[in-house]
């Protein structure tokens, strides 16, 4: 079958194969237009829910398992898996609107070395934190009954105090804490060598001269290297995006009050990424980026299709039509300046 191109373009766009109805045709060109950035933010919004929905519910799995002495609920395997498939359902379905960030300092580290406006980066960084605090309590809307009959018997056992705000009480699920005790240097430092480590990996993933990383497969290459980080390092304390952490820190104050600020290790949770993940983003830039490399046909094609996407949208209506049938040749396709 043989589809008609655009002729601007040169590919084929899904308004050139199938017609949408007229109200959303013209929703369409207010996406386009005035509310463009709006749209990235709820892209940004949504993804961040995603990850989060998808990771905090493990948790509280995993939590409501070892408070209630039941087993095979839940595992930090469970806890892993939950936050890697919430981070590829981001990506894959989120991205597309808004890039993808879905982190703070993801989010900054594009404006330092990608050209991402600065002027977008507060309100990026809103949305996700947004995103991530909903989802929280989206979480606990859904396990509000169970929790509060665990609260309730840990107050009869006594030791609700002891337990309510750490990594393994309710609270816990959803806002970060150390364990009791816990050595804060040692808790920096675990964070700092886990967020430079995927830094690098968000950073070598999203290389477009990466022969090994084919743009499909990057969300599950960042997806499993934050899974195998919590699988290794999470009893150590670990955040890994300042949205999740805040989010879910904003969400457990409003619940249970000051009691659930975390104290000082907040900070190290909220913050530490965003230096640790700007270092290992530059060494990446110094020791494996090189512009002299090939791009793989599957990053040019990638590179070359949202090129295309843009270009459409700057159209007039009239403009996105097709006029011409079949393909266009390679020579006829927008070039890419990397």
């Amino acid at each position: 079958m043989v589809f008609n191109s655009n002729p601007v373009t040169g590919y084929t766009h899904l308004v050139d194969v199938t017609e949408r109805p007229k109200f959303l045709q013209s929703w369409e060109r207010l996406r386009h237009g005035s509310l463009h950035h709006l749209m990235e933010c709820l892209g940004e919004f949504m993804g961040a829910l995603f990850y989060v929905y998808c990771g905090v519910g493990a948790t509280a799995a995993f939590n409501i398992g070892n408070l209630a002495k039941e087993q095979g609920i839940g595992s930090l395997l469970t806890v892993g898996l939950g936050y890697a498939i919430g981070i590829v359902t981001a990506l894959t379905i989120c991205s597309s609107v808004s890039g993808g960030h879905f982190n703070p300092c993801v989010s900054i580290a594009f404006a330092i070395w990608r050209g991402f406006p600065w002027k977008k980066v507060p309100s990026f960084i809103i949305s996700q934190i947004l995103g991530a605090m909903v989802a929280c309590f989206l979480v606990y809307g859904q396990y509000r009954t169970t929790l509060l009959q665990i609260e309730a018997a840990l107050k009869v056992a006594k030791v609700y105090d002891a337990v309510q705000f750490t990594p393994n009480g309710v609270a816990g699920i959803f806002a970060l804490y150390t364990l009791p005790g816990a050595n804060l240097r040692d808790a920096f430092m675990n964070e700092f060598f886990v967020d430079f480590f995927l830094g690098l990996v968000i950073w070598g993933s999203l290389d477009p001269s990466n022969f090994l990383v084919p743009p499909a497969a990057a969300p599950w290459v960042i997806a499993f290297a934050y899974a195998a980080m919590i699988w290794a390092y999470a009893p150590g304390g670990l955040a890994a995006n300042t949205a999740r952490d805040l989010g879910g820190r904003i969400m457990a104050l409003i619940v249970w009050g000051k009691p659930a600020s975390g104290g000082r290790y907040a900070a190290i949770a909220a913050l530490t990424n965003i230096p640790a993940t700007l270092l290992s983003s530059l060494v990446y830039e110094l020791i494996f980026y090189d512009s002299s490399r090939v791009l793989p046909s599957a990053q040019q094609d990638f590179l070359s299709g949202h090129k295309a996407h843009l270009t459409h949208k700057s159209l007039d209506p009239e403009r996105r039509q097709p006029k011409s049938q079949g393909s266009v040749s390679s020579t006829e396709k927008p070039q890419i300046s990397v």
